[in-house]
C-alpha cells in the first residue's frame, strides 16, 4: 500500500463495494493492506495518514450497509494525534453530518481527527514501540 492516503482510502472503499455487489457473496469477506499512504497536507487540520485514510473510506462507503474498514498505525500514532486510526462503517460519514461535520471538507482541510472523533471511530491502543507500517482491515459481512 502506498499513495495518497484519502486516494487509497477512496480504491479501498470502492473495492469493497465492488464485493458488496456480488450476488453469490455468501461468507464474509476480509481485505488486507499493509504499507505506508503519505498526505500532501493542504489544510490546517489535525489528523493523520490513518485518519485520511479511514475518512477517504468512510465517504466512499457512505449508506453501504454491512461494511468496516479499520486503518491503523502499528506503532500506535497516528501524525500528531493521540489516536493510532479509525474504525469506519457505511454510518460513519452521515453520523459525522448530523453533528456537524461535512466530511468532505474534513478530508480537504486534513482535519479528519475532530469528525472522527465526533463520530466515535477513533481508534486509540497507545504507543506500542513497534513500527512496521500501518495496516488497514476492510469487512464485508
Amino acid at each position: 500500500m502506498q499513495g495518497e492516503a484519502r486516494e487509497v482510502g477512496e480504491r479501498f472503499g470502492q473495492r469493497i463495494i465492488n464485493f458488496c455487489k456480488r450476488r453469490t457473496l455468501e461468507k464474509p469477506v476480509c481485505l488486507l493492506m499493509g504499507g505506508e499512504t503519505t498526505v500532501t497536507v493542504r489544510g490546517q487540520g489535525l489528523g493523520g495518514r490513518n485518519q485520511e485514510l479511514a475518512l477517504a473510506a468512510a465517504i466512499t462507503l457512505s449508506g453501504t450497509q454491512r461494511v468496516a474498514v479499520m486503518s491503523f498505525a502499528t506503532d500506535g500514532v497516528d501524525g500528531p494525534t493521540d489516536a493510532a486510526g479509525a474504525i469506519i462503517t457505511g454510518d460513519t460519514a452521515s453520523r459525522s453530518a448530523a453533528q456537524g461535520f461535512d466530511p468532505r471538507e474534513a478530508l480537504q482541510e486534513n482535519d479528519a481527527y475532530p469528525l472522527l472523533k465526533a463520530a466515535d471511530a477513533l481508534l486509540h491502543i497507545g504507543p506500542t514501540g513497534t513500527n512496521l507500517n500501518d495496516l488497514v482491515v476492510g469487512l464485508v459481512y
